[in-house]
């Protein structure tokens, strides 16, 4: 039912309706977020790249193919933006390592958090999951829509994510 509403948002929108891509962004725009956020680990930053990811897709959106997928479509432009996003900031702070800046080391040293740091170490798609259920409080039909992913994957996605941040937690010394 939302890919049909998605697909006549996604038409209306290219019949210079500004209206219907204003829907379309507010829909949308709290899962960029959560995607975004999966990657970049930094909720300014997410926030940042969801707003890029909707002017990339307004600009962009006579191209796509598929109006019905809609969500599939931009949740990828999304990770593309902040995986872009995520190597520039790895490169200035590499470039200010260099340089013997210690504000970078301080930085790093704030975010030596445990949970931080389990959710680090999970595989991208893991954290994605992670972050549209639990950040996001997305349903898993709704994260279905935004990755193309069926409820099935999206469950056992999130299972082997809480079993691989449980070890982690449990070999970094916490207990229940």
């Amino acid at each position: 039912m939302k890919d049909l509403e998605d697909q006549n948002l996604v038409r209306r929108a290219l019949a210079a309706d500004p209206e219907s891509f204003g829907e379309l962004c507010r829909r949308y725009y709290p899962s960029l977020v959560a995607v975004a956020d999966s990657i970049l680990l930094d909720h300014h930053l997410a926030e940042d790249a969801a707003q890029e990811t909707l002017a990339a897709a307004c600009r962009q959106l006579a191209g796509l193919k598929k109006p019905e997928r809609f969500g599939t479509w931009i949740a990828a432009i999304c990770r593309n933006v902040a995986r872009d996003m995520r190597r520039q900031l790895q490169r200035e702070r590499r470039s200010i390592a260099a340089g013997g800046n210690r504000e970078s080391e301080c930085h790093d040293r704030e975010q030596d958090a445990v949970l931080s740091e389990a959710l680090q170490q999970l595989p991208q798609p893991l954290r994605e999951v992670i972050y549209l259920r639990f950040y996001n409080e997305m349903s898993y039909r709704q994260m279905g829509n935004v990755l193309g992913i069926t409820e099935q994957v999206i469950d056992g996605r999130i299972r082997r994510a809480k079993k691989k941040m449980a070890v982690f937690i449990k070999k970094s010394g916490f207990r229940k």
